[in-house]
């Protein structure tokens, strides 16, 4: 087992994002999880992710908001996502989103690494 605390994480630039910060919280490097690895988003108002299609990705990705709300928008749907909505993307999805209000949205992020 390994604790990871909060205050110890340090944020990074997540490609492709804009007006938000991300924090990973788990992955091979930060608690040695091999299967998957796990970030916290704080989207600012206006804040998000461009459009991208990750074609020949094998990888699953599960957000999961704990407060506010952001919008995700795939080929095509669009989903509104509020505080204890989750939404799963499978491989080779595409995906852009953006927090449309005035609050901070905060989501968890699950990504596999396969």
């Amino acid at each position: 087992m390994k604790k990871v605390a909060l205050n110890d994480v340090k944020p990074y630039q997540a490609p492709k994002h804009f007006d938000m910060t991300a924090l990973r919280l788990h992955g091979k490097e930060e608690s040695g999880s091999s299967k998957f690895w796990m970030g916290m988003s704080y989207f600012l108002p206006g804040g998000g992710a461009e459009w991208a299609y990750e074609e020949n990705s094998p990888t699953e990705k599960i957000y999961y908001v704990l407060d506010g709300e952001i919008v995700v928008t795939s080929k095509h749907e669009e989903f509104v996502l509020r505080k204890g909505d989750s939404l799963f993307i499978g491989p080779n999805e595409g995906r852009s989103m953006i927090n449309k209000t005035n609050q901070v949205a905060a989501v968890l992020v699950v990504i596999s690494y396969e």
